[in-house]
């Protein structure tokens, strides 16, 4: 079964000092490692959303990718969400939501979380540890409701928080689930020095 990859690639960085999606790691822009995650971990098709510095963004993303800029991206996570499933195709019934500023997360990890999806009712997150954290993958059934749920920058967890629908899927033994807000944080990924 198909599972698309939505990342959420929008936002500014301010405490950054500039978009996240353009921030380097080991020679490649955040946005496209992201991408290339979500691709060696089984998603297909592959869409982002952005908002910040669009024009620069759109310019260093892969081939065979959906872009779309976010109305709204700068009031939060949840207009990118939101944005993000209203560009989803028709014959797409699961996708698989990322951000942009999870290095941690691994090719292996998506695809544990592709390889648990089960169609339009999938309701899954990543766990850490047994804390619930990121990717999250969410079948169409869910998605009016998490559209409805998406405000600021609480994205999905409003609608995800309690759910009894949710499974978690372990991914600690796999990837890291610490989002980079800071030049500092984001050295700790680093595989080459600068």
């Amino acid at each position: 079964m198909a599972v698309a990859g939505l990342l959420l690639a929008a936002g500014a960085g301010r405490r950054m000092g500039r978009p996240k999606a353009l921030v380097d790691l080991d020679g490649e822009p955040l946005v496209r490692r992201s991408l290339r995650v979500l691709a060696d971990g089984g998603c297909a098709p592959r869409h982002v959303v952005l908002g910040a510095a669009a024009d620069e963004v759109r310019a260093v993303l892969p081939g065979g990718v959906t872009a779309t800029v976010a109305a709204g991206w700068e009031s939060g996570m949840g207009a990118s969400l939101r944005a993000g499933l209203d560009t989803l195709p028709a014959d797409v019934d699961t996708v698989l939501v990322h951000l942009v500023d999870l290095p941690g997360v691994t090719a292996a990890a998506v695809a544990r979380l592709v390889a648990a999806s089960s169609g339009p009712d999938t309701l899954l997150r990543a766990a850490y540890d047994g804390r619930p954290a990121h990717p999250v993958v969410l079948g169409r059934a869910h998605w009016d409701g998490v559209h409805a749920a998406a405000e600021g920058d609480a994205g999905a967890r409003g609608y995800l928080g309690g759910h009894p629908a949710v499974v978690l899927v372990e991914c600690g033994d796999v990837a890291a689930p610490e989002d980079v807000d800071t030049p500092d944080q984001l050295a700790r990924y680093r595989t080459t020095p600068r």
